[in-house]
């Protein structure tokens, strides 16, 4: 797998000087990108939302999103020009040669029919002579390999019968029912519990190496890239800036987009501060002449800007190069240390958090004996927590374990509840809607999912504002504009976007919209619901960064639900862990990262994936 490599037998696809562009114009969505997989072997594509990270790897199939199209470069499958082929061969490669696994499986699975027939579907649609009694072996065989097999009549269940990690692994099933050379996974385990994602990852590798595939395995979460890649490939702007070997690039990244993005990762092993990178990359239609990057680099010179940078064979094994005209200097290449300083210091290198931001709170928030139901179903059993102002607890555990149960009950949004809520001392109502406006303004919650969270149709300012005219907190329309301006202030975001909508914003940037409407009505006690469970590391760094600088400053009381235990030890400084609607351990952070009691909490902490070293 190497840049410009000869075509040989061992590849699988060799793409070459592939460029994509918006259709209506000539701005590059992804510019000149070449490499080369071999067979059997994972490429991890990685970086930032918007790097073109998925534009490139279904180019692999001669696929472009409406309103892109493919306007030079080529992609060898198999000795033939993928981007040369059109209709009924095509139509035949895809699934039975490259197949694709999409992120929301529940999205890419039919809801009006059972996983038999849809996986049969796949089988009929690339054989062409199906005999059914060989299919239905083939559908069996599948099952076993994805380790659904002893799970009782899942083949006669519709996709909603079944976990988010089931769904998955149907799916997987389905993308290797045709014995494809090429796999392309895009992000497959965002929204899955680390448990869970250990289970679909494993899956992946032993069918890789059972069917001899390649694949493509797409992700924001360099920590799985870390477990599952051979080689790695580091996208920014449309670009691969960085390639090689993964454990290479893990351990002496020599581009420093790759080093900011290592910085950002959250460590299971410490408590540890991570801080985003400032800026963001440019769009298409307005990059610069020069290195994309070097509007954010700490080490850019003038020459940086001016001119593209070349290619830097890097010598050594695995193809490795990087695009940045300082990777041949010396004190670069070798990852110096003065280098390593300065950008540590710019691009936001862990820290460990000032005494002061674990300092003891008064507690705010009184859970006790809370159990919840779903009709007959009791999913929440005598649970009893605490949240005390300007202190974080996290709540983690498996996908249905009761974590956003928990914290729909407590923001008065589940209202099948029994046990006890106090808000400083006062007893809290069941419904929200039967609390008093203060007590709603005084509890916030946000959403996990920012894109459904956001009215389409509201501009930011007024999405902002909302919560201080239904709660009537200011009525003066001036007065009202000011509390915006401040909360937008607060949450770092610019002012040019108070008159756009959610559609013109990025992932990160809705986030930020979705904790300024929560905190406009300054509230003591803050719900996160997996807030960024679908964020790269730099995004989750900043966001995590925010709502550490607000608690410190605002004295806020955050419950922070999330399945994300390394990002736990970089925010929280408590911990309850919850197992079938139990809390099976509870306790300060160090505690129970140091030295867990229960042994699910240590299985948690086993199955969480990490960078070697962080």
């Amino acid at each position: 797998m190497t840049f410009g490599a000869e075509a040989t037998p061992s590849l699988v696809v060799d793409v070459r000087d592939l460029t994509v562009v918006i259709a209506s114009s000539t701005a590059e969505v992804v510019s000149d990108v070449s490499f080369a997989i071999e067979r059997g072997s994972i490429l991890g594509l990685v970086g930032e939302s918007g790097s073109g990270k998925t534009t490139m790897a279904l180019a692999l199939m001669n696929f472009a999103r409406r309103g892109l199209k493919v306007s030079k470069g080529s992609v060898k499958f198999g000795g033939k020009d993928v981007l040369g082929i059109s209709g009924r061969e095509l139509q035949s490669l895809r699934g039975s040669e490259i197949s694709y696994v999409a992120q929301d499986p529940s999205s890419a699975l039919n809801p009006a029919l059972r996983v038999r027939t849809q996986i049969e579907e796949v089988i009929k649609a690339h054989q062409t002579t199906p005999d059914q009694a060989q299919v239905r072996d083939r559908v069996e065989g599948l099952l076993a390999e994805v380790g659904l097999d002893k799970i009782p009549q899942i083949l006669d269940r519709f996709p909603h019968q079944i976990s988010g990690g089931q769904q998955q692994r149907v799916v997987l099933a389905m993308a290797f029912a045709c014995k494809p050379s090429l796999i392309v996974l895009d992000e497959p385990t965002t929204g899955l519990d680390v448990t869970t994602q250990k289970l679909v990852l494993q899956t992946l590798k032993e069918l890789c190496v059972s069917y001899h595939c390649s694949a493509v395995y797409i992700s924001h979460d360099l920590a799985v890239v870390a477990t599952v890649a051979d080689h790695l490939a580091v996208a920014y702007a449309g670009q691969i800036v960085e390639f090689g070997v993964t454990s290479q690039v893990f351990t002496a990244p020599q581009h420093p987009y790759t080093r900011s993005l290592l910085s950002a990762i959250p460590s299971v092993r410490k408590r540890s501060r991570v801080i985003g990178l400032p800026g963001e990359s440019p769009r298409p239609g307005s990059k610069p002449e020069g290195c994309y990057f070097a509007a954010r680099c700490p080490s850019a010179e003038p020459a940086c800007a001016a001119n593209p940078p070349e290619t830097i064979i890097i010598p050594g094994k695995g193809g490795r190069w990087v695009r940045c005209r300082r990777a041949s200097e010396d004190g670069w290449s070798n990852g110096g240390s003065e280098e390593r300083s300065k950008h540590s210091a710019v691009c936001g290198a862990r820290r460990e958090p000032s005494a002061s931001s674990f300092a003891e709170g008064q507690e705010a928030l009184s859970v006790m004996g809370l159990s919840a139901a779903y009709g007959q179903h009791e999913v929440i059993h005598d649970v009893s927590i605490d949240v005390s102002s300007g202190r974080c607890l996290a709540v983690v555990g498996e996908s249905g374990s009761g974590k956003t149960t928990l914290a729909m009950c407590i923001a008065g949004l589940h209202r099948e509840w029994t046990g006890d809520l106090r808000l400083n001392g006062t007893s809290m109502p069941h419904e929200a809607r039967q609390r008093s406006r203060a007590m709603l303004a005084t509890v916030q919650l946000v959403f996990q999912n920012p894109y459904a969270a956001l009215n389409p149709r509201k501009q930011v300012s007024e999405i902002i504002g909302q919560p201080l005219r239904s709660l009537r907190i200011e009525t003066d329309s001036g007065l009202r504009n000011l509390r915006v301006a401040e909360v937008m202030n607060d949450c770092l975001i610019p002012e040019k976007l108070a008159r756009s909508y959610p559609a013109e914003l990025s992932g990160g940037e809705r986030q930020r919209v979705a904790i300024a409407r929560a905190l406009v009505s300054r509230p003591s006690i803050l719900i996160c619901d997996e807030i960024t469970s679908a964020l790269d590391v730099s995004v989750q760094a900043t966001v995590v960064d925010l709502l550490l600088r607000l608690r410190e400053s605002k004295g806020l009381g955050i419950l922070f639900v999330t399945h994300d235990l390394a990002l736990v030890r970089s925010i929280a400084d408590s911990v309850a862990v919850m197992r079938d609607g139990k809390v099976v351990e509870n306790g300060s952070a160090d505690s129970v990262f140091g030295s867990a009691t229960d042994s699910y909490t240590r299985q948690l902490l086993a199955d969480t994936p990490s960078v070697r070293g962080a």
